[in-house]
């Protein structure tokens, strides 16, 4: 697979450093694969866009799943994970997340996490959808992320990683041969450098996280914009199963024009027994599956969303008011504030709650190394599609896949640079023609995207839907090359316009996977497609940008996850 050749247009780097690896991006995933680069002799650049500790990592709540407790397996784990993932799991990713997964925690605690402990000392285990048994690990009660991030960013700063913040990476820098050999990136005010700049390094790991905020509403931080997943695609990176976008099922229902970041209400909430009511009180999940308010999170959004439509209702309630004071203010303190900072008691009062933009679930393609069909990058957490998910993600899996393939990949990167010796040289990149390949948007259109996407490709989809957001969305990418193809303008080069540009290109991909897959499973629910084809639709659809900016889109021939190039190679 070779690059595009397209580029974001930006000034050229007027600045460089190298290193041996350039991890982008300060979660779990991001940070875990630095530190073992790190411990395994590599030099080490962290890129971050905001500060270490600002990623989505930090805003887990519920907390990471792993077969710890006694009685449960990595199989009862597996089995899970497959159901929750509606038939499009690649099992043997699966198997590995789950059977790696104990050991990689033990190996966080080690690292200086500390999670909730119980009289005897063990880790205290709570529950959550999909999951049938107890089997999440939780700290701070409801703050397990933020004790994640904390844990992993002291450490990072304890040994001595470099790192660049308030950065925006722009694209990928590749060799002669097509090989990564860095990235540029554009440091904002209050970063280590100024303006655009060069990470020169053969091996580049990007752990950018989502892309929540192609939506109107989401739980996803600001800076959750697809910049990782339109870096790739630029580069000429395959991307898969877009089109699964989780829609976390109880989000603090803050009023129908509520747009940006909004409280999630997490999960664990119903795991210690809440209950999900509409207007009158009725539990109205009951009957619907074995597990009622414990269903995996499609189903249980899906549920929701109908119970809305049943009643006329803009949100329906989650009644924990059996809890108690002492409950909520020891279990669940941070979404206790959050609620009451918005005048909603949770001890005296249901929650307002209704779906919102969560976790993708399809992202990057790679390889149980977490390699791209880009030699040389690699790309592990939410940005990434491992084939774990599938068609859903099962709740306080995102954790755990972000430690364990931020492992693998670090493991695979020394294997690598010890079979290449301790002296390959950084790779130069390839000069690319100063004119822009690509044209920016005016900072402005990023609405236009949310506003298009919460409308045509939210929870409820339909072909006519989704054909009029992929028409407005074709609409503002033609109007920008038309522009630049014209005259040669383009929107100023700046980190809204290169956001905006990220999110139309990952929109357009995510509704052309919508459109294709004319069924309804796991997270993709297409009103006009309600039943799921396993005979026509049990596959994958695999989506890369022409150099022409049209999209190639196709599906696989069965329910595998298919190779990336590096691994056939290896065959």
């Amino acid at each position: 697979m070779t690059s595009t050749g397209i580029r974001l247009h930006a000034p050229a780097p007027g600045w460089s450093i190298s290193a041996d690896v350039v991890v982008v991006g300060s979660g779990v995933a991001g940070l875990t694969a630095a530190l073992r680069c790190e411990a395994a002799g590599l030099t080490t650049v962290v890129v971050t866009k905001a500060r270490l500790d600002d990623g989505s990592t930090r805003w887990a709540q519920g907390g990471i799943a792993a077969a710890l407790g006694e009685g449960d397996t990595p199989q009862q784990h597996l089995d899970d994970t497959l159901v929750a993932g509606a038939g499009l799991c690649d099992e043997g990713a699966v198997r590995l997340l789950v059977t790696e997964g104990p050991d990689a925690v033990r190996r966080l605690i080690s690292t200086g996490a500390h999670f909730d402990t119980d009289d005897e000392g063990g880790i205290q285990l709570t529950r959550e959808g999909g999951h049938h048994r107890r089997r999440i690990a939780h700290a701070g009660g409801d703050a397990t992320g933020a004790e994640i991030s904390r844990a992993l960013v002291e450490a990072v700063r304890a040994r001595g990683l470099r790192t660049v913040e308030n950065a925006l990476v722009l694209d990928l820098l590749t060799d002669a041969e097509g090989r990564a050999a860095g990235v540029t990136l554009h440091v904002m005010g209050e970063g280590q450098h100024d303006g655009v700049g060069a990470v020169h390094a053969p091996a580049v790991v990007l752990a950018t996280g989502g892309m929540g905020q192609v939506y109107s509403a989401t739980t996803n931080p600001s800076v959750s914009t697809g910049d990782g997943v339109a870096l790739a695609l630029r580069a000429g990176a395959e991307v898969s199963d877009l089109e699964f976008v989780q829609f976390h099922p109880t989000v603090l229902f803050l009023g129908p024009d509520a747009e940006g970041q909004q409280p999630l209400v997490s999960e664990a909430v119903r795991g210690e027994g809440a209950h999900l009511v509409d207007g009158a009180g009725v539990r109205f999940m009951l009957g619907q599956h074995e597990l009622a308010e414990l269903a995996p999170r499609d189903i249980v959004a899906k549920g929701i969303t109908r119970r809305m439509q049943e009643q006329d209702a803009e949100h329906m309630f989650l009644d924990a008011r059996h809890f108690g004071a002492a409950m909520w203010e020891n279990r669940f303190p941070t979404i206790l504030a959050a609620c009451r900072a918005h005048g909603i008691d949770p001890v005296t009062e249901p929650v307002p709650v209704a779906p919102a933009a969560h976790y993708a679930s399809g992202g990057v393609r790679t390889d149980s190394h977490g390699r791209t069909t880009v030699p040389g990058l690699y790309a592990c957490g939410e940005v990434a599609c491992t084939g774990v998910h599938g068609a859903n993600r099962l709740a306080s899996n995102s954790l755990l896949e972000g430690l364990v393939y931020a492992e693998r990949i670090a493991a695979d990167i020394a294997d690598g640079r010890a079979a290449d010796g301790p002296h390959e040289r950084v790779p130069a990149p390839v000069q690319h023609p100063a004119t822009p390949a690509h044209p920016l948007l005016a900072p402005e259109t990023r609405f236009a995207i949310q506003r298009t996407m919460t409308e045509g490709a939210g929870v409820l989809r339909s072909k006519e839907s989704l054909e009029k957001a992929a028409d407005r969305l074709q609409r503002l990418h033609t109007e920008a090359r038309d522009a630049l193809d014209e005259n040669g303008k383009t929107a100023e080069p700046g980190v809204d316009t290169w956001e905006a540009t990220n999110l139309l290109c990952v929109a357009r991909v995510l509704v052309a996977a919508a459109l294709l897959r004319e069924e309804t499973r796991g997270c993709h629910w297409r009103e006009d497609r309600a039943g799921r084809d396993d005979a026509e639709w049990r596959r994958h659809i695999v989506v890369r940008l022409n150099p022409d900016r049209t999209l190639a889109v196709r599906t696989t021939d069965t329910a595998d996850f298919p190779p990336t190039r590096q691994h056939q190679q290896e065959q």
